[in-house]
């Protein structure tokens, strides 16, 4: 039977050291998603410009029809300004996270500016109009401005949110390493030693396998883990959970092969069994229900963990472990991701729907 060493220290120890250590992050790191290839920052960029446009044509107009019919035009040219910068940059993201930051701020901001340009002169072929050279140039002046304010944004956005995700690595890590989870199963196998000892190595083997994947890096990465790892390491999980609670715990897997390659943060069903466990059926006396779906559905995939209710005293453990899974959703997909979760006909049910 082959283990791996335990660290020296506590994994949240670690987390600590490295969120106070940690440089400040660049402005495109391939490591992680760059945000403008998020659909949530595409639909805020297109929205804060409709809305800029819409009400610096207000100003400029004498009269209701005289904005609708500049709204037209200008609509169409600046959007197109902003979903080509938008598309250039997120394709481009691997190119540019290899440059030096004044580079991954100077080569888009001149995208900008390209782009406004080349809205300009869509704005000429919709309105069949002419414009000066000094228009020309404000319009490339504003694309490259507004494109560093994005740029700005974003970045300090990333610095804002450094100590949250830093916080909430260790709270999840935390929040795994449970002293009685690890106590019950080491007691599991010790009872197991004699009687059934190849029984008692699998269940060393499953635990093992358990902490290498918590006390590794728990940090969202650009591209996640496949799904049928997850779903790997929650069967070894129950393997281990249902020597304890025998026929009261029953697991149901319901698994669509085509959903098995999507990406999902890592660890991201496993705890969400573990609540199940935890609150669903340790609390009741005769046992309960876990049932595990996973489904593609086009270009999306749902995930859904529905556990009998145990007793209400337990609801708040869910709402914790929740939130912390929500943002690391949130982190990965942005609102392309969504996670509902709440009780029904007396069961709990958990659905996660994220792009594969």
């Amino acid at each position: 039977m082959s283990t791996q060493p335990l660290p020296t220290q506590p994994a949240w120890e670690e987390t600590r050291l490295d969120a106070r250590t940690a440089e400040a992050p660049r402005l495109i790191d391939a490591q992680r998603r760059f945000d403008v290839c998020h659909v949530g920052l595409v639909l805020r960029a297109v929205l804060g410009v409709q809305l800029v446009l819409s009400l610096g044509l207000a100003m400029m107009s004498e009269t209701p029809a005289q904005w609708a019919w500049a709204m037209g035009g200008a609509s169409v040219a600046a959007l197109s300004a902003v979903l080509a910068w938008l598309l250039v940059v997120c394709a481009a993201k691997r190119l540019l996270a290899r440059l030096p930051e004044w580079a991954q701020w100077t080569l888009p901001i001149a995208l900008g500016a390209a782009c406004a340009h080349g809205g300009a002169l869509l704005l000429e072929a919709v309105e069949l109009g002419h414009l000066g050279a000094l228009q020309r140039v404000a319009a490339a002046l504003t694309g490259g401005l507004a494109a560093g304010v994005l740029l700005g944004w974003l970045k300090l956005r990333e610095r804002a949110q450094a100590p949250a995700d830093a916080l909430a690595r260790l709270v999840e890590l935390q929040s795994r390493i449970r002293p009685h989870f690890l106590f019950n199963t080491l007691n599991t196998a010790i009872a197991l030693v004699r009687v059934d000892p190849n029984r008692a190595e699998e269940v060393l083997e499953d635990l093992a396998e358990l902490f290498r994947v918590a006390l590794a890096d728990a940090g969202p990465t650009a591209e996640g883990v496949r799904l049928d790892q997850e779903v790997e390491l929650a069967r070894r999980y129950l393997a281990i959970e249902q020597l304890r609670f025998g026929e009261r715990l029953r697991v149901h897997w319901q698994l669509d092969p085509h959903a098995a390659e999507a990406r999902v943060p890592p660890l991201l069903l496993q705890p969400l069994v573990e609540n199940a466990v935890r609150h669903g059926i340790e609390p009741n006396d005769l046992g309960g229900d876990v049932d595990i779906v996973t489904r593609a559905r086009g270009s999306e995939v749902e995930i859904r963990v529905v556990n009998t209710v145990g007793l209400p005293s337990r609801a708040q453990g869910h709402g914790l472990a929740l939130r912390n899974v929500r943002q690391r959703l949130r982190l990965m997909h942005d609102v392309a991701a969504r996670l509902e979760a709440g009780p029904g006909e007396g069961r709990f049910v958990v659905r996660i729907v994220m792009p594969r």
